[in-house]
């Protein structure tokens, strides 16, 4: 499955956000990754690492659609759910 996403900073003045320039990734070979649930089952969200890019699916849908992360954007990602950012207490 090739994916292109893009996340990316501020546009100048606009308050948009302008997409960052990530390239097509093809994630046919990718070896991806799972936590376990506590019933030993595989967790939902998946992730592979890429041509130096961190890819997230769903693992319920592996054919839909894949999150692409540069390496800081995954580190704010995992720092801000350590840090209980997305917390929905």
């Amino acid at each position: 499955m090739a994916t292109e996403t893009g996340s990316g900073a501020t546009a100048a003045g606009t308050g948009a956000v302008a997409p960052s320039a990530k390239p097509k990734l093809d994630t046919t070979g990718a070896e991806w990754l799972s936590a376990r649930q506590e019933d030993g089952s595989p967790g939902d969200v998946q992730i592979a690492f890429v041509d130096g890019y961190i890819a997230m699916r769903d693992g319920r849908f592996p054919d839909g659609p894949v999150l692409v992360f540069t390496q800081a954007e995954w580190d704010a990602f995992v720092l801000g759910a350590r840090d209980g950012e997305f917390d929905l207490d």
